[in-house]
């Protein structure tokens, strides 16, 4: 039986994005959007639970991610869940779970508003279209919605 892994998360950055080069300048950024949650106690009292998620985005996502994200940025991410071990600066051994981006867009909303302000699109799209489903790999010409050619016969 095939298996599947597959994560879809709306949030807010919470800092800008850090990019960083590596292995002979492939482009990598890093990021946390946090998700928010509400539920009544038992109480009957309104809380809120916010979750951090870790996210990381590779090569032309990365590029374009340190260009659009910003602190406070509520985005529409799409990736693979990992996770992986490291050894930190003491020596000890760490584990971490990231989501390795596969799409990317921002929604047009800013943390703490009720409206988009970075374009005009209609409610409920994407405002800046940031990757493509090929495995973290994008060729699109614009970071925006892919052009539509005009010299089709229909």
């Amino acid at each position: 039986m095939a298996s599947v892994n597959k994560v879809i998360l709306v949030g807010n950055l919470g800092a800008d994005p850090e990019v960083k080069y590596v292995m002979e300048n492939v482009p990598v950024a890093t990021f946390r959007i946090a998700t928010t949650e509400s539920y009544k106690d038992k109480s009957g009292e309104w809380k809120d639970a916010t979750e951090w998620h870790n996210i990381v985005a590779w090569r032309n996502l990365a590029e374009r991610v340190e260009k659009y994200f910003k602190k406070g940025t509520q985005i529409y991410v799409e990736g693979k869940l990992r996770n992986r071990s490291y050894d930190d600066k003491d020596g000890n051994k760490r584990y971490i779970t990231e989501i390795v981006a596969e799409q990317l867009f921002t929604t047009g909303k800013r943390e703490g508003t009720d409206s988009g302000g970075m374009s005009n699109t209609p409610a409920g799209s994407y405002d800046k279209y940031v990757g493509t489903p090929n495995n973290g790999a994008s060729n699109a010409s614009s970071p925006t919605n892919v052009p539509i050619d005009d010299d089709l016969p229909f």
